[in-house]
């Protein structure tokens, strides 16, 4: 067998590792240390080459992006700045049709710009939107799918760990990568929100229980309450995006900033005692080794790949086919999508960007493009059954019986197929994704 068919037997083999149950880190790691074991036919190699991975993979300074932005993240979903976010977007979109609705959408978004992490965004809106959604005669199939969709927006909005982790892989710019998610996550923000706009004025029935306008016996907000509810989130959105965006912060630094920032509020607040702090400092630990020990293993696993010239074999298979760049991204799409039907996100990216980037390059495609539209596109199997996790979390939050996975499902749909056809766009469109990089 040669080192190519070699290679394509071990992406075969670490799959149904996966779907048998294995780790995916551990599934990673062993089959790239097997892979260079079979390939060079030399144990003692692929031990040593399992050992560089492990020190190399990680040592370098960007790495301190990840447990920096889980940081702010936590201290961010421990000061209640979600549900003063949502109360205030639902002041300001009142008196418009399915306001709260783009309400959660919207405080979604400005969520997302400061912690970067679908789970903790639904999580956070489905305590605070899903339950007043529902007070004011939205269906729950509406609320818990609103919330669930929009949940995507915190992994394309930068910052992003999704973002991160690609520019490891991909061994591009994170700090482009942040800039280039801006416009496409605010597209995908507002096309959530014309869908909303189009089902409460045309199919108010599929939302509403009742035909009426329930925004309307909100209380108005006064201005000073909305100020004081408004101001920290956007000035520490204002001082994330705006230190990357001209360069005065690195992604790292940026990290730090955002941190300190988010400390300084949970403290102001008066949110952050003693036995939280240490439980958030906890939780940082452990979400970044996970994160961490999965580069090293994804390191591993795509150094293996490239010895074996498995991305090499796909070009020109893709080449001899006719497909051309755009057939390849239409297929590395649809396989993408499939995979965000049994794995997670950070999983797919592990697996396929080692084995998508180079081919990519190789036909023209700037990385800085192909890496948000691999994003959007992992972040769709998000939503999608049977695994869908960001779905997973809105019906473990609610903890209602009453509420089955399918109507969650359901609810969801509908953004699934709005970040399709934003998919499609962007795909069609590169500016979209670079314009504000070059």
């Amino acid at each position: 067998m040669d080192d190519v068919n070699i290679g394509f037997a071990l992406i075969g083999a670490m799959v149904a590792l996966i779907v048998l149950g294995l780790p995916i880190g551990v599934s990673l790691i062993s089959t790239g240390a097997v892979g260079v074991w079979l390939i060079r036919d030399n144990p003692d190699l692929a031990f040593r080459f399992a050992a560089m991975a492990t020190y190399s993979g990680i040592q370098d300074y960007i790495f301190a992006t990840i447990p920096l932005f889980v940081l702010m993240g936590l201290l961010v979903s421990v000061s209640d700045i979600g549900k003063d976010t949502f109360e205030v977007a639902q002041a300001l979109l009142r008196r418009i049709r399915g306001g709260l609705g783009m309400a959660t959408v919207g405080a979604n978004a400005v969520f997302a710009a400061v912690t970067g992490v679908s789970i903790a965004s639904a999580a956070v809106f489905t305590k605070v939107a899903v339950p007043e959604m529902v007070r004011h005669g939205y269906t729950m199939r509406f609320a818990a799918g609103t919330v669930a969709g929009s949940s995507i927006l915190g992994m394309l909005i930068p910052p992003s760990l999704l973002m991160i982790v690609y520019g490891v892989l991909a061994e591009v710019s994170i700090g482009k990568m942040f800039v280039a998610g801006v416009i496409p996550g605010v597209m995908i923000a507002l096309g959530f929100a014309v869908l909303i706009w189009v089902y409460a004025a045309f199919f108010p029935s599929r939302i509403m229980t009742r035909a009426t306008q329930p925004e309307l016996s909100q209380r108005p907000m006064a201005g000073g309450e909305m100020a004081m509810k408004s101001v920290p989130i956007m000035a520490l959105v204002a001082l994330i995006l705006g230190g990357l965006y001209t360069g005065f912060f690195t992604p790292t630094e940026a990290g730090a900033v955002g941190a300190a920032g988010a400390l300084v509020l949970a403290v102001v607040r008066r949110r952050l005692d003693g036995p939280r702090f240490w439980r958030v400092l906890k939780e940082t630990g452990l979400v970044s080794a996970s994160i961490l020990f999965l580069l090293i293993a994804a390191g591993l696993y795509s150094r293996m790949l490239s010895m074996a010239g498995v991305p090499q074999a796909i070009g020109e298979m893709v080449e001899h086919l006719g497909l051309g760049p755009y057939g390849f991204l239409a297929v590395f799409v649809i396989i993408i999508l499939l995979m965000g039907m049994i794995l997670d996100s950070t999983s797919i990216l592990l697996i396929m960007v080692p084995i998508g980037a180079p081919i990519a390059a190789a036909m023209g495609f700037d990385l800085i493009h192909f890496g948000i539209i691999v994003i959007i596109a992992v972040e769709m199997g998000l939503l999608t059954p049977p695994f869908g996790i960001s779905v997973f979390t809105v019906k473990a939050t609610l903890a209602d019986p009453r509420v089955g996975i399918e109507t969650i499902f359901a609810g969801a749909l509908p953004y699934v197929a709005v970040m399709g056809l934003a998919l499609v766009a962007i795909a069609l469109v590169p500016g979209l994704a670079t314009v504000l990089v070059n």
